[in-house]
């Protein structure tokens, strides 16, 4: 399949606390990553929502985009998603109008259909949450309407939202949101890091039904993808521990913060090898530069994705940092070739 000249790329921050780190320290580091990928091109900076998890802080998704766009001046900031079933259309519509007017032209909403929880914390959150689930094509139209001009003479309004400049994505892990991503012409983010098995029915489906809108008239992917880069393949596999240690307390029913990496051992490579973890972690790209390239290049002309979205769950600051400007590196060495 034919590659595009230019691939764009960007960081979904889970915000996951690391052993012996606290909440702050976590959302402080979420800074100092944006930071670093605005300096290295890096195109938007997302949070996820998460909700009811001891290690995980990215709940509060709209107070830390505002947290991270008040601290960067250009880098794009936005939500990867604000999982719709748990809140009010016009809570969304008059939280990123407000975004937005505080910084203009820098801020993505992207809609997702899940709860990103349990059911009782769902219910917790929203008691409708599965009746708003199954009416998620009505809710992201209700977004629209309230971020559109012609909601001027609505009896309910977001004045300062009409005619925002806040582009609306959506988010999927099966081909159910392909079909409504491609039918509203907008954005498709698939969360491959992940959910694997339908990423290409799902980008077929999209790109086979987009129906071109005023916004976009040609389909956009983006794919997301589990990325450990070192200076070495063996520093990366060692920093790839962390990261296997979660999914076995995952599977285990533990909410744990991130362990320190170790050296692999048999236990952890068994871990790794399941079916079910090589199955989630089959778009993880793990390495030094080089090897991790080859992989990208492989993925990039089997998907033909228009931006890669990275997660990268790594312990210590320092590597995280350096895998980024790393992942950036490479990313424009496949731009520089492929533009010439």
């Amino acid at each position: 399949m034919y590659m595009k000249n230019k691939i764009d790329y960007s960081i979904l921050e889970l915000a996951i606390v690391s052993e012996g780190s606290t909440f702050q320290d976590t959302l402080n580091n979420a800074i100092a990553l944006a930071k670093v990928a605005e300096q290295n091109d890096y195109k938007r900076f997302w949070f996820a929502e998460h909700h009811n998890s001891a290690a995980i802080v990215s709940s509060a998704t709209s107070i830390l985009i505002s947290f991270v766009a008040g601290q960067t001046s250009k880098i794009r900031v936005g939500s990867g998603g604000i999982m719709l079933p748990n809140h009010s259309p016009l809570i969304i519509a008059e939280q990123f109008g407000t975004l937005a007017q505080l910084y203009p032209d820098r801020i993505d909403l992207g809609l997702g259909r899940a709860s990103g929880t349990d059911q009782v914390t769902a219910q917790a959150i929203r008691s409708d949450n599965m009746a708003a689930a199954h009416s998620f094509p009505e809710e992201v139209q209700k977004i629209q309407t309230y971020f559109s001009e012609d909601n001027k003479l609505s009896k309910v309004r977001v004045a300062f939202a009409e005619g925002a400049e806040v582009p609306l994505y959506i988010l999927g892990s099966s081909t159910d949101s392909a079909h409504l991503a491609a039918a509203k012409g907008l954005p498709y983010a698939f969360a491959s890091h992940f959910a694997t098995s339908q990423l290409h029915d799902a980008l077929r489906i999209y790109a086979r039904e987009f129906q071109a809108s005023d916004e976009h008239a040609f389909p956009y992917t983006m794919a997301g993808i589990n990325v450990i880069v070192a200076d070495t393949d063996e520093q990366a596999e060692r920093l790839l521990t962390s990261l296997i240690i979660m999914f076995n307390n995952m599977q285990s029913g533990k909410s744990l913060p991130l362990s320190p990496p170790t050296d692999m051992n048999d236990e952890l490579r068994a871990v790794f090898n399941h079916p079910n973890v090589q199955q989630m972690l089959k778009f993880s790209f793990v390495g030094s530069k080089d090897t991790v390239k080859k992989k990208i290049l492989s993925f990039l002309h089997d998907t033909n994705a228009d931006e890669l979205i990275t997660v990268s769950t790594i312990f210590n600051l320092e590597d995280r940092i350096r895998s980024i400007r790393l992942f950036a590196e490479l990313m424009e060495e496949i731009n520089g070739k492929h533009s010439n």
